[in-house]
């Protein structure tokens, strides 16, 4: 079972280590010490529902619904640009005295921001339920696809939490106004990139 394991593990790091909106709503979460354990463990239990209906073989669904993909793209592209600005809208009013005394955000918005990065990217579905539903494949029996969906599940508790409790290092660099606002425009431009990604 452990060639399985490790096979779902490094290839759910390879796929979890690509820049997306849901990292980067983790990292600058992480930056604000806002909610950081309760939106890493919901990434986490999310990829490992996702995971786990894709070694179950819910990819079949999307072969079931052609249209499925097109709805999830315009509905992530869509989103992405709403975040997009209000990033630089965020930036342009340069208001980030929250940021730096570190008063929390509401857990539920949080919580709901981050429900519609991870369940309105198409790129997670693709990367779950397809990708590693079809790699799962090359194992027999439900041990060895059990073991191969824990281990894919473990790289992406590793990863969200690395990263949502591994941003305070960065806390030195960002107790400054400037410095958050150049991380929202970073922000702001990678979500509008990637909504062009999508729609193209």
């Amino acid at each position: 079972m452990l060639i399985p394991a490790l096979t779902g593990f490094a290839t759910s790091a390879a796929f979890i280590l690509a820049i997306g909106p849901q990292n980067t709503f983790i990292l600058r979460q992480g930056l604000a010490r806002s909610h950081v354990f309760w939106l890493c463990l919901f990434c986490s239990v999310s990829d490992f529902i996702l995971i786990a209906a894709g070694v179950a073989g819910f990819g079949i669904m999307v072969e079931q619904f052609p249209s499925l993909p097109l709805i999830m793209t315009l509905a992530g592209a869509a989103f992405l640009v709403a975040y997009g600005a209000m990033r630089f809208v965020a930036a342009y009013r340069n208001d980030y005295e929250m940021e730096l005394t570190g008063a929390p955000v509401g857990l539920w918005t949080a919580i709901a921001t981050c429900a519609a990065f991870t369940w309105l990217n198409p790129h997670v579905y693709l990367d779950t339920l397809v990708l590693m539903g079809a790699i799962s494949t090359e194992y027999a029996g439900i041990a060895a696809k059990t073991a191969f969906a824990l281990g894919a599940s473990a790289a992406s508790f590793l990863f969200f939490f690395s990263l949502g409790y591994g941003a305070r290092l960065l806390a030195p660099i960002m107790q400054s106004a400037r410095a958050w606002r150049n991380l929202d425009i970073l922000i702001g431009l990678t979500m509008w990139a990637l909504a062009a990604k999508l729609i193209s």
